[in-house]
């Protein structure tokens, strides 16, 4: 690589294609081999998201089965090449000639299933076919080494060490297969070298028009193509397979886990922490070992998540605590401490040191601050004020077998041990119920109810009465 003082300017105008268009046939699934998700996103977002840090243009996406759900995915970040017929590679790019030819300077070509990519690489790339160019070069890329092709084509280069071709895996002589230099298919081109060149491409035996097969152009026409190495091959790791799904998988887990670890995130044991790349975490929050963070999940700074919990799609505010638990679509305040085996579904809202026993169950409900949740209980479309207790086995009864019913529990309620609240209903502040009492009534402010069906108990413990 040059150095500071060697690098030539990037290319000011960059148009990106992404070829989108292959069939899911090794993958044995009915959706896109591109919208399968990895670490919390589709395949094409990283893609998408490597276009955007290398261009101000959208990328043109070159799409084919099902281009309907690419495009509910992608929606108006990318524009849109339709490959009606799948006829290789070399055709797949003709379709975006179209939206690009005399549009930009330099073309960046590379793949939807190879999501671990990384900018520096690709940034490389622009600026080695930067250096290519001043000598009239029309097209560079990289390549990598490994033993195991994983089908990949094969760089074939001169005793100079110039590229002289890329061979397709299905038409390498048993001397070529033995090369261990690969093409994983990422090309930087003059733009306008491209376009006037892409009809030249010769139809291969099986009736396809091969990319690879402008190495071999560019050659014959006098021009020097330049290959660059890549060091870290886990990078050129493309996904054809559900095996290969979960390799890569492994690599982008490793890279994430460092990440958060690097940034001041500590976890106890990497290898069996899952956090996707989705996920925010504030720093000196600590991840035990066997936790799962999936999707828009974010927390805060001094948090201590896990063993064995899994959160998805949750908001949490700084200094909390989650054990052995299951947090989904919930809102989560600071200094709340939840668990071990709790369960918050979507539209759980705790606010500032809420505390949720074991066992509890919190849905569509608002727990005010300070509010204590027993264990063994199950709050339902339920709104609580500051410093409620629940006591263990309190449950809100809020679904008739048609609607559901909210139950309203003001400041400072006590309710007892195993109470049954029968929605609708409301307990007035500072109310009370006795263990194990069924209350289908409203209960007024300061008043003490107990026994099934729940009434108001009369004498010096409760005056109102």
């Amino acid at each position: 690589m040059p150095t500071d003082k060697q690098r030539v300017s990037l290319p000011p105008e960059v148009d990106v294609v992404i070829l989108a268009a292959g069939e899911s046939t090794r993958m044995h699934s009915n959706t896109p081999k591109v919208l399968h998700h990895l670490a919390g996103r589709p395949l094409i977002e990283y893609s998408v998201r490597l276009a955007n840090a290398l261009s101000a243009k959208p990328p043109v996406v070159v799409v084919g089965r099902e281009a309907d759900k690419i495009h509910d995915v992608l929606g108006d970040r990318a524009r849109y090449a339709q490959q009606a017929q799948r006829l290789g590679t070399g055709h797949a790019v003709m379709q975006a000639g179209p939206l690009l030819a005399g549009e930009s300077q330099t073309t960046l070509v590379f793949y939807a299933d190879m999501p671990l990519v990384t900018e520096a690489s690709m940034r490389m790339l622009l600026e080695i076919h930067a250096r290519n160019a001043t000598t009239g070069g029309v097209l560079s890329m990289l390549t990598f080494e490994s033993t195991n092709p994983r089908g990949f084509g094969r760089i074939v280069r001169n005793t100079a060490g110039d590229v002289l071709a890329i061979v397709e895996e299905a038409d390498c002589t048993p001397e070529q297969a033995r090369l261990t230099e690969l093409n994983p298919g990422l090309y930087c081109y003059r733009a306008d070298w491209l376009w006037e060149n892409l009809d030249r491409i010769p139809v291969s035996r099986k009736g396809e028009y091969y990319l690879t097969d402008l190495v071999g152009i560019a050659v014959s026409q006098g021009h020097r193509v330049v290959a660059e190495k890549v060091e870290d091959a886990t990078e050129m790791l493309g996904i054809n397979t559900r095996v290969h799904l979960a390799e890569a998988e492994m690599v982008l887990r490793q890279r994430i886990n460092r990440r958060w670890m690097e940034a001041g995130v500590t976890l106890l044991d990497p290898a069996t922490t899952y956090i996707d790349d989705t996920v925010a975490l504030g720093r000196d929050t600590l991840i035990h070992p066997a936790t799962h963070l999936r999707g828009a999940t974010c927390a805060g700074d001094g948090c201590e998540i896990g063993p064995n919990t899994y959160v998805e799609d949750t908001t949490l505010g700084q200094n909390c605590v989650v054990r052995y638990s299951v947090l989904e679509q919930a809102v989560i305040e600071d200094d709340v401490d939840i668990g071990p085996y709790a369960h918050l579904r979507k539209g759980a809202h705790l606010a500032q040191g809420v505390h949720i026993g074991n066992f509890g169950e919190v849905k569509n409900s608002y727990l005010g601050p300070g509010t204590k949740m027993g264990h063994f209980s199950y709050l339902g479309d339920a709104t609580l004020g500051r410093d409620v207790n629940i006591g263990a086995g309190t449950i809100t009864c809020n679904f008739d077998g048609v609607n559901k019913h909210p139950t309203v529990i003001a400041d400072g309620v006590f309710v007892g041990s195993d109470t049954m609240l029968v929605a609708p209903v409301t307990l007035g502040e500072g109310a009370r119920t006795g263990a194990g009492s069924v209350v289908t009534h409203d209960v007024p402010a300061g008043e003490l109810v107990f026994g099934v069906p729940a009434r108001p108990r009369s004498g010096p413990d409760n005056p109102q009465a």
